[in-house]
């Protein structure tokens, strides 16, 4: 599985890079603080496959990297995807390095 930092993506938000960010955690939470990413909740996201890109880098988050971390091994061994990038850390590290003043729970 690939990963990519909070430094790195903020980088390609900067640049404006095609990309697709995906967000794994529940609705409530996404309410709470996000990266203006796709909403795509865990539960049905294997449902849910022709939603992600599979031409462009795809990031997947969650709150701390483990929840996004299954998603991607799982996408990468159910359908083949060499796309994919776990954010390391999740949106707690983007907030705690990146955007200081986002809400976190």
């Amino acid at each position: 599985m690939r990963e990519i930092t909070v430094e790195e993506l903020k980088q390609k938000l900067d640049r404006q890079e095609d990309f697709q960010l995906i967000d794994v955690r529940e609705e409530f939470e996404y309410e709470i603080c996000n990266l203006n990413g796709e909403l795509i909740p865990m539960a049905t996201i294997f449902d849910s496959v022709d939603r992600i890109s599979k031409d462009k880098p795809v990031v997947i988050h969650c709150k701390s990297g483990g929840r996004s971390g299954v998603v991607v091994t799982e996408l990468e061994k159910r359908f083949g995807m060499t796309n994919l990038f776990n954010l390391k850390g999740g949106i707690l590290a983007y907030a705690k390095q990146i955007d200081t003043g986002m809400a976190t729970y």
